[in-house]
């Protein structure tokens, strides 16, 4: 379908060619390999228009190959609409036509107008190559639209290039990002060995990371070492890092930073940031912060990802001045970045700070909040007791179903910390009714009946839990001893090593109630068990477990 022509571009044409034949005079185009030399090596708009004007005076715009060539060039310059209008006036576009301004598009975050011109290009005699199928693969990547991934996949399939090797990195990759880490393995898995190159292992590994497979992740990495003489790159390698992260493996993790210090990757923004990450989670914020300082020229990325490391620890104040500090290098803070800052300021108890911070986003950095944001703010505000003030501020703003139960789930936890039975039913009522987070809605709800002193609704509650078959899923804690890794659940003691850390816990609690520990048992209404067993119940807290194993 021929589009109506682009009036600026005829324009920039028209004033081009009052000086075209002077520029002809000067040029060196005796071939066309000359002329496709000159359009590579185009970077600005006027040289693109200029070169247009060209060939429509010599007439090569009529050759497919010279317009391709210019339709890249519009590509290059994200000219996009110059390049479809191109595009639209030729009377034989190929493969490459096609897949040019399918990149230009992918490119430029539009990938849902590439999958059209796939459907357009279905209705001619032209085939698609393996450049088109990865940049359609791409596409869908982007959309997390695992529908149309799937049926591209089968595209790929019935035209012979299951065994290429960008096609299927970029396939590894699209199933990774729409969550379907055992198509992912399929696809890595049918690639020959010697096909197989640092971008698709990285693809397969960054898929188990971004998908809570973390020790796949770690064992895809170690099927690297073992089979590959190449070396990883820094993606892989953070990639690598987000793994350990996810899994608390801190030896992994120094093993890792290892890695990316022998390969001169310890400094690069993107493994800089994994490892700020990843020690923070398992446990050690000075060395993130020594890894943060070696960051020659940090970026709002490296800045956020200490900001949340600093916050996750009650370092409020230090959070705050990395948000300053990184203002006063006029790195602009993102919509993360806002949620690390207010996450620390509910943690610290700088509800004015915070409320300051919520209130400058948009007025002074342009930054629109969101859901997440007004769930730090509701935290904070419930934190300090401030409970009536949250309640009105969840009531106020819209938020879809996932986002609606973090924020009702934060109100009602804060709501049984202090005995506000009538804003836990509330908060519990959306939960149910949203179908999420109902086990926890029951239990907390259960145990704010009970601290108020409302004993039968809470033991009503719980009955209706074992009646309508709802169980909360039991805490979870693991502790990392050398290479092994022990996890305990609450309440457990048949895991590997339990028996022997049950002991040592009952013969500690001993030697506590003989120097007058007699423990808390208030803060949850086991309202079935006698007080002894509700002792022993909240004496297997998982964590605590971990912690006696490790120490």
């Amino acid at each position: 379908m021929i589009r109506p022509r682009n009036q600026n571009l005829l324009l920039a044409l028209a004033s081009t060619n009052r000086c075209l034949s002077r520029q002809i005079k000067r040029s060196s185009f005796h071939t066309k390999a000359d002329f496709i030399h000159h359009l590579r090596s185009c970077n600005h708009f006027l040289s693109s228009t200029s070169a247009h004007a060209f060939l429509l005076k010599s007439g090569l715009l009529t050759n497919t190959v010279t317009t391709n060539h210019l339709i890249n060039l519009y590509v290059r310059l994200s000219r996009i609409e110059d390049a479809h209008q191109l595009f639209d006036e030729m009377s034989e576009p190929n493969v490459v036509s096609y897949t040019s301004l399918m990149v230009g598009y992918v490119n430029l975050g539009q990938p849902q107008n590439a999958l059209c011109l796939f459907r357009e290009m279905g209705r001619t005699w032209v085939l698609p190559n393996e450049f088109t199928f990865a940049t359609l693969v791409n596409a869908c990547s982007i959309l997390v639209d695992l529908r149309i991934g799937r049926k591209i996949h089968a595209h790929v399939e019935i035209l012979g290039f299951q065994r290429d090797l960008v096609v299927c990195s970029s396939l590894v990759d699209m199933y990774g990002k729409c969550n379907d880490i055992d198509a992912a393995r399929l696809v890595f898995d049918s690639m020959p060995m010697d096909c197989r190159n640092v971008v698709s292992w990285t693809s397969m590994i960054a898929a188990c990371a971004q998908n809570a497979r973390g020790n796949e992740a770690l064992q895809v990495f170690q099927e690297f070492n073992w089979f590959m003489s190449d070396y990883p790159n820094e993606f892989m390698l953070a990639s690598v890092v987000n793994a350990c992260a996810s899994l608390g493996r801190l030896n992994s993790g120094k093993t890792t930073h290892g890695a990316a210090i022998r390969r001169g990757h310890d400094s690069n923004d993107v493994v800089a940031t994994a490892l700020v990450d990843m020690y923070a989670k398992c446990g050690f914020i000075t060395y993130s912060n020594k890894v943060f300082q070696r960051i020659s020229t940090p970026s709002v990325i490296s800045y956020t990802s200490m900001i949340v490391a600093a916050a996750k620890y009650g370092l409020g104040k230090i959070s705050l001045e990395l948000f300053d500090e990184m203002l006063s290098r006029r790195i602009r803070p993102n919509d993360v970045t806002f949620v690390g800052v207010l996450h620390a300021c509910s943690h610290s108890g700088l509800v004015d700070e915070g409320l300051e911070h919520l209130n400058s986003m948009h007025s002074k950095h342009g930054v629109v909040p969101d859901a997440k944001h007004y769930v730090c703010v509701v935290d904070m505000l419930g934190r300090t007791g401030r409970l009536d003030e949250a309640y009105r501020l969840a009531r106020s703003i819209e938020v879809g179903i996932d986002e609606g139960a973090i924020l009702w789930g934060t109100l009602l936890s804060a709501s049984r910390l202090e005995g506000r039975v009538d804003i836990a039913v509330e908060a519990s009522k959306r939960l149910l009714k949203s179908n999420q987070q109902v086990s926890g809605a029951y239990v907390t709800l259960s145990n704010t009946y009970a601290l108020a002193g409302e004993w039968e609704t809470a033991h009503s509650l719980r009955s209706e839990m074992k009646h309508t078959g709802v169980s909360k899923e039991p805490g979870c804690s693991w502790v990392e001893i050398k290479d092994s890794t022990y996890v305990f659940y609450a309440g457990n003691t048949s895991c590997e090593r339990g028996s022997e850390v049950f002991n040592l816990l009952k013969e500690l609690e001993g030697k506590m109630r003989e120097r007058g520990y007699t423990g808390g048992t208030t803060q949850l209404a086991y309202i079935d068990i006698e007080e002894e067993a509700k002792r022993e119940r909240l004496g297997l807290h998982s964590e605590k477990l971990a912690w006696l194993l490790g120490y």
